[in-house]
């Protein structure tokens, strides 16, 4: 089952949908995740300890990311519409009353958005790089 949804962020990113989709994926698969022994790894017991691993991909469509923590766990997708807009919808749950506070710690305070928009950041970057 998909967890609450959360936001939706996208950008535009001009260099043509395979560029931007190896883009994506390169960027999910590397620098996106957190390194093993990084200590925000081992205080939120991420799962996996990168914190996000590939649950479904339609290549050059869709993307989907999850993970879980002590606090949430979250789905993070990536659509790729008409040639250029990539978008990333979050969905995650917050259970307890940890997760309630963690919610409005990375949710509610904005931290959360500008993260997003600093991986659809990256992605546009290393499809520049790319194209």
């Amino acid at each position: 089952m998909e967890p609450p949804f959360v936001d939706q962020h996208s950008r535009t990113i001009p260099y043509p949908r395979d560029v931007v989709w190896r883009a994506l994926t390169e960027h999910a698969t590397g620098d996106l995740l957190i390194g093993p022994h990084n200590p925000l790894a081992l205080i939120l017991g991420t799962k996996p300890r990168g914190g996000f691993e590939i649950a479904d991909s339609v290549e050059g469509k869709t993307l989907d990311l999850v993970g879980r923590h002590h606090f949430s766990n979250y789905l993070l997708r990536f659509e790729l519409e008409g040639d250029t807009k990539l978008s990333a919808l979050t969905y995650a749950a917050f259970p307890g009353p940890h997760g309630r506070l963690y919610r409005l710690l990375v949710i509610t305070s904005g931290a959360h958005a500008i993260a997003t928009r600093g991986i659809l950041r990256s992605v546009a970057q290393a499809a520049e790089r790319k194209g």
